[in-house]
């Protein structure tokens, strides 16, 4: 197997489908900041900057994806692989500090609601809303095994939430002339993105903590290892994840007779690849300490 091929990340193999969505982003992003100026709708400007968001996100993440495929060095043993988790990071507290954003705007129209052209609003809001959901379905599939596009696809679906929003306010300003709708959509828009966003901030701040994978239970890797006939326990158990879809673990591990170690870290191998998927272990074979008895004589008068 190819060593560049051992190396590609979750992300990786989603290159070509970020590389579209980002010209997607970036080429109706200057379609609606030219909408904006034109209608003079402070609500296509803001789904602007919800576009300019996820142009800057997908952008992060494909430079994350460049800076992990690089090979490991004597000062980076385990390469860069941690570079798409830290892009997931920034991409998650960028979601929120927009979302804030969002909510400050929402606020200030509710107290001094602003002029709205409908028509061109919803007009370009309908492309928009295509082209986000377009973006969305091409990241879909790999959200689901990656931090990093999962960041980029979160905020896609935020601005094809926030378009949808903008398409609600604009036909209820064209129909009725309720210019609060923009303001209250917005707001609404803002309270969905939260949630989400804050999961993968927890799921980031995990990983770069170095906590155990939310998918895995350590007692339950502890069991696997001392099933193994010759194990008599495990201490010292630790599990983390390099980066999406790619866990390590290390353990000291009492057997019986490490002169066995041969057959023993083959199994134990195995039992961590096949019931856990993980790959990258790191196990150390030891006895238990002899048992010395100390028998103490009659005291003499």
């Amino acid at each position: 197997m190819d060593a560049r091929a051992h190396r590609q990340t979750a992300a990786a193999r989603s290159r070509g489908r970020l590389t579209a969505t980002l010209a997607l982003t970036c080429g109706f992003l200057v379609i609606e900041v030219a909408g904006a100026l034109w209608s003079g709708s402070l609500a296509l400007l803001a789904d602007a900057g919800h576009m300019l968001a996820d142009a800057g996100g997908l952008g992060l993440a494909l430079f994350a994806i460049w800076i992990a495929g690089r090979p490991p060095t004597p000062a980076k043993t385990y390469g860069y692989y941690r570079a798409e988790i830290l892009a997931a990071f920034v991409n998650a507290v960028v979601l929120l500090v927009v979302a804030g954003a969002i909510l400050l705007e929402t606020y200030r129209r509710l107290l001094v609601p602003p002029a709205i052209l409908g028509g061109p609003m919803l007009g370009i809001a309908a492309v928009g809303l295509v082209v986000n959901l377009v973006c969305a379905a091409l990241l879909h599939g790999a959200a689901a095994t990656s931090l990093n596009v999962r960041a980029a696809y979160l905020e896609v679906l935020g601005d094809a939430l926030s378009s949808i929003g903008v398409v609600i306010a604009a036909a209820l300003v064209v129909v009725t002339g309720w210019t609060l709708a923009d303001p209250l959509v917005s707001g609404a828009i803002a309270l969905v993105i939260v949630p989400r966003t804050w999961r993968l901030l927890t799921q980031a701040v995990n990983v770069l903590l170095e906590g155990t994978p939310a998918h895995l239970n350590l007692r339950e890797i502890e069991d696997a290892l001392c099933s193994v006939a010759g194990v008599r326990r495990v201490h010292d158990l630790h599990v983390w994840t390099l980066t999406s879809e790619r866990e390590a673990m290390s353990a000291h591990v009492v057997v019986d007779d490490v002169r066995d170690s041969e057959r023993l870290l083959e199994t134990l191998h195995a039992v961590m690849h096949a019931r856990f998927g993980i790959d990258h272990t790191t196990l150390q074979l030891e006895t238990e300490p002899p048992v010395v008895l100390r028998i103490q004589g009659p005291s003499s008068a």
